[in-house]
């Protein structure tokens, strides 16, 4: 299952760069390696990770440039046959300078 994976992962991300839609990817280490910082009494406090339940760890990413939503949808529907689960969101839009 893990070389089909990755085998996939491989296509998928040379189809991506061959298409143009690849802006940047890349793999995560193991949510054992997270660290967690949050706001306590006013005060940073750190943590060992990960936040998310291990089942639903964030393994890795894509940043993609597709023609459309259904596009990036249709990603997603290809992925989540190994992930389980596919996040999808657009970039955030910068504030107006102050």
């Amino acid at each position: 299952w893990i070389t089909e994976m990755i085998g996939f992962m491989q296509g998928l991300g040379q189809e991506l760069t061959d298409s143009g839609e690849l802006v940047f990817a890349e793999g995560l280490q193991d949510g054992s390696a997270a660290k967690i910082v949050r706001l306590t009494d006013g005060v940073p406090v750190t943590s060992d990770g990960p936040y998310a339940e291990a089942k639903e760890s964030l393994i890795g990413f894509w940043i993609v440039d597709v023609a459309d939503e259904a596009r990036v949808l249709e990603l997603g529907g290809r992925i989540v046959k190994y992930s389980g689960v596919v996040e999808v969101r657009p970039l955030g839009v910068a504030p107006e300078p102050v």
